[in-house]
């Protein structure tokens, strides 16, 4: 099996996700220690006992999700199984910072710190309400660029996530993400549904978070990765430190190409994906992707341990 780490992105979090991860592996546990440092409050808490509403603000999301897939891939050192077990790394959006993290390329300190401040600026990039994302359901990606172009009408209204064949998210305007809704029921879409998020991410409106996220990074190492990055704008690998600074900046306004991310990696040997942290969200994607690609979800104590146990390790 040649396989590839994928890490999640926005809308997998749950109150009480790595919580047993924690509690199994000292490793993990200290994992949700550093963050809480580097943030200088208990993100864990909220992690673990929070309330939900409070968790899925980005600005708690973004670095909580990247702390439980940091948790797992503690978890999965301590049972023998290194990064370098994957021939890529890749995330959807902000899961992106976490593959860079896994492959030593940032550290988890500065990702944490990252991942708060990209939280902050996208949702104050928009002001609450004036912007919306919906999902499109039934409808390629090029439908779905029609569909935006058409509803834009001198707003923005982008083709922001191709998360797999039959599955796009539009993001831009409110006034102009409903008329894509209509405008998809029309052409086709099984379904077009408003997403309850809280900003119009992977857009054109971003471009004030773009800027922000730009001097933030300008301040942090960046090594190459032990293990190359499939990247959202690029769908393709990256090693180049230069690069894949750049390409976290132009994530901000640009769409996430997981859909050809995964295409990449099964054309360049990938047979296997174990998607690290919350949720299985991304392993559906990479079956409705390409579904000769076996998946795996390693996300809680005991998925860990068939994880590692399915590599003799």
């Amino acid at each position: 099996m040649t396989r590839a780490f994928i890490f999640p992105g926005q809308g997998a979090q749950t109150i009480g996700m790595g919580h047993d991860l924690a509690q199994a592996y000292p490793a993990a546990k200290a994992v949700f220690d550093e963050v809480d440092d580097a943030l200088g409050e208990r993100l864990s808490t909220l992690i673990w006992e929070g309330e939900i509403d409070t968790l899925t603000l980005t600005r708690n999301a973004q670095p909580a999700l990247m702390a439980t897939s940091m948790a797992a891939m503690a978890a999965l050192k301590s049972e023998g199984v290194a990064v370098t077990e994957a021939a890529f790394v890749a995330g959807h959006s902000l899961g992106e910072y976490s593959a860079l993290c896994a492959a030593g390329s940032i550290s988890l300190a500065d990702t944490a710190r990252l991942l708060r401040r990209r939280g902050e600026a996208m949702q104050e990039a928009v002001p609450m309400g004036e912007g919306a994302m919906a999902a499109l359901l039934g409808l390629d990606f090029e439908a779905a660029v029609a569909v935006a172009e058409e509803a834009a009408d001198g707003q923005v209204c982008q083709a922001a996530n191709d998360n797999d064949p039959a599955q796009v998210v539009v993001s831009g305007h409110r006034a102009a993400v409903m008329r894509a809704v209509e405008i998809a029921k029309v052409a086709g879409a099984k379904r077009a549904i408003l997403l309850p998020v809280s900003a119009p991410f992977h857009c054109a409106l971003m471009e004030p978070a773009a800027k922000v996220m730009a001097d933030a990074l300008s301040h942090v190492d960046v090594e190459e990765p032990v293990v190359p990055l499939v990247g959202n704008v690029t769908a393709r690998s990256e090693r180049s430190k230069m690069l894949i600074r750049n390409n976290l900046v132009d994530q901000v306004t640009g769409s996430v190409r997981w859909r050809e991310s995964v295409l990449w990696m099964g054309e360049n040997g990938v047979t296997e994906t174990w998607e690290i942290g919350a949720g299985k969200a991304l392993t559906g994607m990479v079956r409705r992707i390409n579904r000769e690609i076996a998946t795996c979800a390693v996300g809680t104590a005991d998925d860990v341990k068939a994880a590692a146990a399915s590599l003799g390790a």
